[in-house]
């Protein structure tokens, strides 16, 4: 493992998978790269909430959801990453999370992916999709998976 990407999200999962990412890159003397994503949708909702007040004084932008973004990122690793000495970048973006997680990997050519995923029944898969199977059966290279039940 030379670079590997680590998707963060909001759950306790994610921490414990920043953690054991965190392990192997420190002993491989690897680098990481902690991504977040969010759906496009999100960042139009609060937009539009802050144009909603009516002020032109206040503006929300997608760079400054992305810096919130990766200000999330950046509190979490650091407790993740406590006592490790890890050499990590930070990235935000919105869009569809495969494509997200897919195009980043490859942009900064990393060769394993770490993300939490979670226990869905059948039925569940079958009408929401399931975003650990479809990076599964895409990224060309070991995949991370930390199970946890649905959230």
């Amino acid at each position: 493992m030379n670079r590997a990407l680590v998707v963060v999200t909001d759950s306790t999962r994610s921490k414990q998978i920043l953690r054991e990412a965190g392990e192997l890159a420190a002993s491989n003397d690897a680098e990481l790269v902690l991504l977040s994503v969010a759906p496009t949708e999100s960042y139009e909702d609060t937009h539009d909430a802050v144009a909603s007040i009516g002020s032109s004084d206040l503006v929300y932008t997608i760079e400054q959801a992305e810096e919130s973004a990766v200000r999330n990122i950046e509190r979490t690793a650091s407790e993740a990453f406590d006592g490790l000495d890890v050499d990590y970048h930070t990235k935000a973006v919105f869009g569809r999370e495969v494509d997200s997680i897919l195009d980043v990997a490859e942009a900064y050519d990393c060769d394993h992916l770490f993300i939490a995923g979670r226990r869905r029944s059948p039925t569940g898969k079958a009408l929401f999709g399931d975003l650990t199977q479809q990076v599964l059966l895409t990224f060309d290279g070991p995949v991370t998976v930390l199970l946890g039940d649905e959230e």
